[in-house]
């Protein structure tokens, strides 16, 4: 940053006939993709390989993309659409990562008990935590 201004260079190589401010936007859109390729690499350890043999590699692989996968459908249904459609392409929906669910429910104390012939999740009253759940 020099004297206050901001610079930034952008490189795009494309094929689409359209203008240049168009094209920033377009592509500037796009970057929510390398976010979710930073998410699954740091929540899910997309990036580790744990065995040898690549049945298992790919078997770990796809196991880690089917539960990024079921935690965005299960925001999805779970939630109303929170952005419009715009230029820049943005997804509809904004969702939390996978770290954030798993402090946020997952590693939440709590236990499991059998209350009139029914398992429910008993928590300890904490009015926040309702309104964050419900």
């Amino acid at each position: 940053m020099i004297f206050g201004y901001q610079w930034e260079f952008k490189v795009i190589l494309t094929n689409k006939k359209l203008t240049a401010k168009k094209l920033v936007s377009y592509h500037s859109g796009r970057e929510r993709q390398e976010s979710i390729f930073a998410e699954l690499k740091t929540c899910k350890q997309v990036d580790y390989v744990p065995t040898r043999t690549w049945a298992a590699n790919q078997v770990y692989l796809l196991s880690a993309v089917m539960v990024h996968k079921l935690t965005k459908e299960l925001q999805i249904i779970t939630h109303t659409p929170q952005r419009s459609m715009e230029k820049k392409r943005p997804t509809l929906w904004k969702f939390e990562k996978l770290g954030t669910l798993r402090r946020e429910i997952i590693q939440r104390a709590g236990r499991i008990i059998r209350s009139h012939g029914e398992w429910v999740l008993s928590m300890a009253k904490n009015d926040a935590v309702k309104d964050q759940m419900l």
